[in-house]
């Protein structure tokens, strides 16, 4: 399974993507906004956007760039265990 996380925090982008490693997962994570969003993101099975640590703008272009069959799943916090959480339910529910 693919995963793309937006948003999080700066320092923790290697520890997420051991994270997603542990559960099977491919992961691609942007922190800040990038030049060429829309090439980079791809086509992912999960979408997660990390809402408290992402700006506005960074969230429309993910949404807008997306395929229409990725599930979309929000979070609040950015902490190893919500995307923890996310990543359980994301696995074990296929």
């Amino acid at each position: 399974m693919s995963v793309v996380i937006i948003g999080g925090n700066e320092c923790m982008e290697r520890k997420y993507g051991e994270m997603c490693s542990r559960y099977g997962c491919r992961s691609k994570v942007f922190c800040k906004p990038g030049a060429d969003l829309k090439n980079r993101i791809g086509k992912p099975d999960v979408l997660i956007l990390f809402t408290h640590t992402v700006s506005h703008k960074l969230v429309q272009n993910a949404l807008k760039n997306i395929a229409s069959e990725t599930r979309i799943i929000r979070s609040h916090t950015s902490s190893l265990a919500s995307l923890q959480g996310i990543l359980e339910g994301a696995v074990y529910a296929d």
